[in-house]
């Protein structure tokens, strides 16, 4: 693998959703997720980083070093078996680490350097914690936010027909049924997110490869990932803020301060993106620059 990172960034993230449920909320009977006391949509950061492992499991398939770690119908165990496997331990993990007090470090290395999503985001892996060994619990560089649409969302609730039958018994007294579906007339979500060069460098080898992947899996989250549930979502603009420095040059919430997502001029009831500006001020602190991708 590469070298780790050199540098500190934080970036934030402008995606909308266009008739669509972004992210259902299983205790509310799946309704678009909403904060209750300000009518403000959520995104979970669960659901975002769900999309970029989608994303990268796609197009890196088959590429040594990017596998993925988490994910559907794929037990945990089965994968931290493996490294298990190749250091050839067969005995109790506790024993194990008294024969080999560097086991910790050999088996997170192994696991960081195979899983791009714990190299990434890092990882809770169940095996190696109840072994008591501490590279079960491995804290990933990247980290994100909540996302929260820029204005009040108001989800609706769509009735809808359909003419496929469940059972016989329905087949013989009625054409159709009835269902629901939830939507979001339209929403700007906003997210943050930080990248930890200090992380990168002392505990999962995040390089500058895997960051440029983790701005174009950004950018493609939803590109790959449409269904009719969703509706059209879209990532709009990423915004990056690079710093000089391992440690930053500036604390994150001053650059996020610096974005500004406003409505137009005499638009009442945003329906599109174009009914936003987006302006980042230039004046930014030292030691730190500013790129911007749509």
């Amino acid at each position: 693998m590469s070298e780790p990172i050199k540098n500190r960034y934080d970036f934030v993230v402008l995606f909308d959703v266009e008739n669509g449920n972004p992210n259902g909320d299983p205790d509310a009977g799946n309704l678009p997720r909403v904060d209750p006391e300000t009518g403000y949509g959520i995104v979970t950061d669960v659901c975002l980083k769900r999309k970029i492992r989608n994303y990268v499991e796609a197009v890196m398939e088959g590429v040594e070093g990017y596998r993925i770690y988490i994910k559907e119908k794929v037990p945990l165990n089965r994968s931290d078996a493996e490294a298990l496997a190749y250091l050839g331990v067969t005995e109790d993990l506790k024993t194990a680490k008294k024969a080999d007090p560097s086991l910790d470090g050999k088996i997170r290395d192994f696991m960081c350097g195979n899983f791009y999503d714990i190299r990434t985001f890092g990882a809770v892996m169940t095996t190696f914690v109840k072994g008591a060994l501490n590279c079960g619990q491995v804290r990933g560089p990247v980290q994100l936010s909540f996302a929260r649409s820029v204005d009040p969302i108001m989800p609706q609730e769509v009735t809808i027909t359909r003419v496929a039958i469940t059972t016989e018994a329905d087949a013989e007294g009625k054409g159709t049924e009835m269902g629901r579906k939830y939507i979001v007339p339209y929403g700007l979500y906003r997210a943050e997110g930080f990248v930890s060069a200090n992380l990168a460098r002392k505990t999962t080898g995040f390089s500058e490869e895997d960051l440029e992947l983790l701005w174009k899996a950004i950018l493609n989250m939803f590109e790959n990932d449409h269904s009719a549930a969703r509706g059209k979502m879209a990532v709009r603009e990423l915004i990056i803020f690079r710093h000089d420095s391992e440690f930053g040059n500036a604390p994150a919430y001053k650059l996020f301060d610096a974005v500004h997502v406003q409505r137009r001029e005499g638009v009442a009831v945003p329906r599109s993106y174009r009914d936003y500006t987006v302006t980042v001020d230039e004046a930014l602190p030292e030691g730190v620059s500013c790129e911007r991708r749509s």
